[in-house]
Parts: structure tokens; sequence; C-alpha cells
């Protein structure tokens, strides 16, 4: 159960997740272990985690991806999509051109250019994701 149940200001019944990066990767994983949760939102996250049960997910699911990521090929993105379509699966995908790893954080590019890693922020890709989660998280708390 998660904690945030426990608190008596929680609407137990409109709760969702969002997550950067390796936390885009953890709440994926926990709709794929069927945490009840209204929804979950993985920004420039990776896509492998456990096998997905069909009869434990629950979750709807917005993934906001950068289509210029190193990190999370495109191999990973074809196998996510065919899974979750496989299943019959409530996801959308969105993917921003040009848009690498880490968009979303304005520190990125200074740090991808000193460490040698390809990441870098993207203003757009950002302003444009943080839109299409309140957009999907209005709809999936409604």
């Amino acid at each position: 159960m998660l904690k945030i149940k426990t608190y008596a200001n929680t609407d137990t019944n409109r709760i969702a997740a969002i997550g950067y990066c390796f936390g885009g990767a953890m709440v994926l994983n926990m709709a794929r272990l069927g945490e009840d949760l209204k929804g979950v939102v993985s920004f420039h996250g990776n896509l492998r985690g456990v096998k997905v049960d069909k009869n434990l997910f629950k979750s709807k699911v917005l993934i906001c991806h950068g289509e210029a990521d190193q990190f999370v090929t495109q191999s990973e993105v074809k196998y996510f999509k065919s899974e979750m379509d496989s299943l019959g699966l409530d996801y959308k995908f969105k993917s921003y051109p040009i848009a690498t790893h880490a968009f979303s954080n304005p520190d990125a590019t200074e740090i991808g250019k000193k460490f040698s890693i390809p990441i870098a922020y993207d203003k757009n890709a950002d302003l444009t994701s943080w839109i299409d989660m309140k957009k999907f998280l209005k709809k999936v708390l409604k």
C-alpha cells in the first residue's frame, strides 16, 4: 500500500505519480506491479523494467520521451510500445523531436558538456511535456 494513502488529507481515489529519469522508470514499474494509481507520468525515464502483468496493471500511463535520447534506444521504445499494445494497456507516448535525455533539466547542457555525456536542456520539450502532463493528469484524476 502506498504510504500517501494513510494521510488524512489524501484523496485516495485520485493518486498519480510522476518521475524523471530513474524516477520515471520507477513510476512505470509501480504501474507494472499494480500499484493503485490513476496515472503515472515518466519524463525521459528508462522503459525497461519488470514484466507487465495485465491483470495487475491499473494505471493510465504517459511517457514523455526525447527522440534523440541515447540512453533509451529506439529498439527499447519499439519493444515498450509493442508490449503495451499487445496487452491492450492504456498509455500515451509523447516524443519530442531533437530532445535528448534530461531534456527537462535546465542544468543538463552544462552537465553534459562537463562530463561528455549526451544530455541537454530543451526548453520547448520541457514546457510542452509539462503541458502534456497537466492535460493527462486533469483527465485521469477527474
